[in-house]
């Protein structure tokens, strides 16, 4: 039996990993590269086995990094199943089409303004290629076996993280394979626990935040505050947030805040995304997996007004009063709140809140860097706003949490491979795990390929 790491090996972004033997192939997430553009441009390459020679898929969630390349692996040949989680298969239905329609709007666009070095730009993939990836789910409930080739079976267990988010575990031919997924924080106030499979014989582990510990400070205080004085110098707090697991927390969170009195009454909330408002329904038809129940939850998600079409976002930036605009994506790198950003990051009165990971090369990554110009649409925009990112508020765990999950298991793994990860966190974590547990650990690199004996 054979692993090879096509993606996230060395970086966060891109996970790929293929299961080979017998001449059976499982491919363990698809997801695109994002950052830095010499990652994007692996999106391009020719994935690294034909993807006609793939039994199966099985995904561990929902977010792009890990699911984002779907459409065009179908495109090129890839004709088996998807395995998923129910919730995994809902949210996948919005972020691929979201993201293929994303990707011929900015070809579009490039096209138009003539902003490519290529004539014509073209999209990685179409959003009839993302439609023809969603005809090969097959949903799958959380802690039950499914059979996926001869002497092969998996299973879904609770990661945390998102909706649906999954660890996955693999038993074939007398061996257990685990892979993580992206593992969610204990006492999460909207999800449940991640859970430890307890037994693996090789595991797969992320390592996003291997070297650093979340802060411990409430959140709500933090972003009471952030608001509060935004608000006095009568400026707009702009929020680019995952649309699928963060754009849902921060409601929670400002639903409280308005709840306690802690926030103005009259002071306007507006949820930018079209994507994350279908999560946000998505979230509410799910409560096992919350801890909120379904009336929790719609009230929760209600503290905002849903902005649903373009015309309605480009009026938010010429409103003058303080507000407070959710937008996607979470890293700055598309979608509405781009243009949000070209009106209130030059803006001094104004805050620009981060909630979370910001990978490297991308924007928000730059921003929280200090970079004082920012590119956007071929044009330069001032940072003037006040930054901020409340690494407390990330969907991953931190290295203490990674650890803790670790403890769950009832035996060392004969090998753990960090991946998801840039290369100071998976040595940080490496070497805790190697010094704290005693188990034998390896970072994994790109297109390494190495057996499971």
């Amino acid at each position: 039996m054979d692993l090879s790491f096509f993606g996230a090996a060395g970086t966060v972004t891109g996970s790929r990993y293929l299961l080979e033997a017998d001449g059976r192939r499982i491919l363990i997430d698809c997801g695109l590269f994002q950052g830095l553009k010499e990652l994007r441009l692996r999106n391009w390459a020719k994935f690294p086995v034909a993807p006609a020679s793939i039994d199966a898929i099985v995904l561990t969630h929902a977010h792009l990094d890990h699911s984002g390349y779907l459409p065009r692996l179908v495109r090129d040949g890839f004709h088996g199943p998807i395995h998923a989680t129910q919730a995994t298969a809902d949210l996948c239905a919005i972020l691929l089409a979201d993201s293929a329609h994303i990707q011929e709007s900015d070809a579009e666009f490039a096209n138009r303004h003539r902003l490519s070095k290529h004539f014509p730009a073209l999209p990685l993939y179409t959003v009839a290629d993302a439609d023809k990836a969603l005809d090969r789910f097959e949903r799958m409930p959380f802690d039950h076996t499914r059979r996926l080739a001869p002497g092969a079976e998996i299973r879904f267990h609770h990661a945390g993280h998102i909706l649906g988010a999954s660890s996955v575990e693999i038993d074939w031919k007398g061996r257990r394979i685990v892979f993580s997924g992206d593992l969610g924080r204990y006492d999460d106030p909207l999800l449940r626990d991640p859970a430890a499979p307890g037994i693996a014989d090789y595991l797969i582990l992320e390592s996003t935040y291997g070297d650093r510990r979340h802060d411990r400070e409430d959140p709500q205080d933090r972003l009471a505050d952030i608001i509060q004085r935004t608000v006095r110098r009568g400026g707009t707090v702009l929020i680019p947030a995952f649309a699928v697991g963060r754009a849902q927390l921060m409601l929670l969170y400002l639903h409280r805040l308005k709840q306690q009195g802690r926030l103005p009454e009259n002071l306007p909330i507006f949820l930018d995304s079209p994507m994350a408002m279908n999560a946000a329904d998505i979230y509410c038809r799910y409560p096992d997996e919350l801890r909120l129940d379904r009336a929790h939850c719609a009230a929760a998600f209600g503290v905002a007004h849903y902005v649903r079409d373009v015309e309605e976002s480009k009026k938010l930036d010429a409103m003058p009063m303080p507000k407070v605009i959710i937008s996607a994506s979470g890293m700055a790198t598309g979608g509405r709140v781009v243009h949000h950003l070209k009106r209130f990051a030059p803006d001094p009165r104004s805050s620009v809140l981060f909630a979370g990971f910001q990978a490297a090369g991308t924007r928000g990554a730059k921003m929280l860097q200090g970079a004082e110009t920012i590119k956007i649409h071929g044009e330069y925009f001032e940072v003037n706003a006040e930054l901020h990112n409340l690494s407390m508020l990330s969907a991953h765990a931190d290295a203490d949490e990674l650890m803790r999950w670790l403890q769950n298991f009832q035996r060392p793994p004969q090998k753990t491979f960090l991946v998801h990860g840039e290369p100071e966190a998976a040595e940080a974590l490496q070497l805790r795990i190697r010094e704290e547990l005693g188990w034998p650990c390896h970072i994994a690199g790109h297109l390494e390929k190495v057996g499971l004996p």
